[in-house]
């Protein structure tokens, strides 16, 4: 028996794990300080974002709005409250399902959503600076998106 973590790795900054965790940890705060004068968690930004993104696609329901963000759906409602109390957000009958909400974006909401985006792209811009292949770096993503977690507990399938 040793003293150290039975690991296959010799150096911890060699898991990828690792490394996305305190990489994502660092994006987040970063975020964090970017969204402060918004009044906005990060979360609150994507709920706002994503909505205001799926609107000008029609009826916006809360689980095509969960799905768009990779939120989970009762995050998703603890966060659409928030907003809609804020006068944000608005949930309406659904106009064919009537066990739907219709969600849509308040002016104040819009307006809010798209001064904030510009706050986090330039965050992100700077975050991502340091990379020689940004767009291989988002591609990379996208297919971990994708294809992460397959076959593992509370993964895709």
């Amino acid at each position: 028996m040793t003293d150290r973590l039975d690991t296959e790795f010799a150096d911890a900054d060699e898991s990828p794990g690792l490394l996305l965790w305190q990489v994502t940890n660092k994006w987040q705060a970063a975020q964090r300080a970017a969204l402060k004068p918004y009044g906005l968690t990060h979360v609150q930004f994507v709920v706002l974002a994503s909505l205001t993104w799926l609107g000008g696609e029609g009826t916006v329901t809360q689980k095509a709005l969960a799905d768009h963000a990779a939120l989970d759906p009762m995050m998703t409602s603890q966060v659409l409250r928030t907003l809609e109390g804020n006068g944000l957000v608005e949930r309406r009958d659904h106009p064919v399902d009537r066990r739907a909400k219709a969600l849509t974006v308040t002016d104040d909401g819009r307006s809010l959503a798209n001064r904030a985006v510009k706050a986090v792209e330039a965050c992100d811009l700077a975050f991502f600076q340091p990379l020689d292949d940004t767009a291989g770096f988002v591609r990379a993503l996208a297919t971990l998106r994708l294809t992460g977690g397959r076959g593992l507990p509370g993964g895709v399938d």
